[in-house]
């Protein structure tokens, strides 16, 4: 589903929906503390990439990232490990997925990792995590604050405190940062980098992605035109078609996200571009996880 418009703003739809926020409060922290009991520990040091907002926040350059620079594998689940695990395993990373998070991360230590990034699984309680941080993007910030469905969040914002520190990715971390202080949790920042084809100066862009417009403004030569679609879209035949013809009309490119890319059947791939997405964390991230890990064992 494409990112409703009142996420970002409180306005009327907005506020008429915070009953059902309330309940859905309310029923999450219960299944929450029910689950709780169920609690596994893998044996494995896992570090726990994840989110408050529903949707895109940035989370899967991240954990690329992350699971690069300590050689561990990833874990992501079944449902979630369509166009994010296609696109991880282009870059080479090993990458598991399956319904079962448990099993997934049992399959890794068979395979000789020492260590796990699972993507996603914050609101998780059944696997114990060795190290949880939770991702922002300042962009979209925390939206208009409220929970699902009246606002962006998955959970309060007090469930800060189940993290053991932020990274805040983004044009302008320091904003997010003053409202983050207040939780006392390490904060970092990663600097994100979106490089168009050199073969790509007029072009459509297009993208099927939590926060669309965040792709687009990410963008360093404005396109022509832009589409969004619903986050996870599969597109059909005929979508492709209507933007090869309207690309073909204004002598222009087409440009897209990897993970739209990924989603894009191998005959039309090579008719459309994607813009690569490099992601820096910076260097006292790296410091803080080897100690924080160290105290773990």
């Amino acid at each position: 589903m494409k990112t409703p418009n009142w996420f970002l703003k409180k306005n009327i739809i907005a506020l008429s929906l915070l009953p059902l926020s309330i309940l859905y409060f309310i029923v999450s922290q219960f299944v929450f503390i029910f689950r709780y009991f169920w609690q596994k520990d893998s044996k494995i040091p896992v570090i726990c990439v994840g989110g408050l907002l529903a949707g895109g926040v940035g989370k899967t350059p991240i954990v690329q990232e992350i699971a690069k620079k300590i050689n561990a594998a990833i874990v992501m689940r079944g449902y979630r490990g369509g166009d994010e695990a296609k696109m991880l395993k282009r870059s080479r990373l090993s990458v598991i997925t399956g319904s079962n998070r448990i099993q997934s991360i049992k399959k890794a230590k068979k395979s000789g990792f020492k260590l796990v990034v699972m993507d996603d699984g914050f609101q998780n309680p059944t696997i114990k995590k060795d190290v949880s941080i939770l991702v922002f993007n300042s962009e979209i910030g925390i939206g208009n604050g409220f929970v699902l469905p009246a606002g962006p969040l998955r959970e309060p914002l007090y469930a800060i405190n189940r993290a053991d520190a932020i990274i805040i990715t983004g044009k302008n971390p320091s904003i997010l940062k003053h409202k983050f202080e207040k939780y006392n949790k390490p904060i970092f920042f990663a600097k994100n980098k979106t490089i168009i084809p050199k073969e790509v100066r007029k072009f459509i862009a297009f993208a099927g992605i939590g926060y669309p417009q965040k792709f687009f403004n990410s963008l360093s030569i404005s396109p022509i035109k832009t589409f969004s679609f619903p986050d996870h879209y599969n597109y059909t035949n005929n979508d492709v078609k209507k933007l090869l013809l309207l690309a073909e009309k204004n002598k222009a490119k087409l440009l897209t996200t990897e993970k739209d890319w990924v989603r894009l059947s191998s005959s039309v791939r090579k008719q459309i571009y994607f813009a690569q997405l490099e992601t820096i964390i910076s260097p006292e991230f790296y410091f803080w996880l080897e100690q924080k890990l160290a105290s773990k064992k």
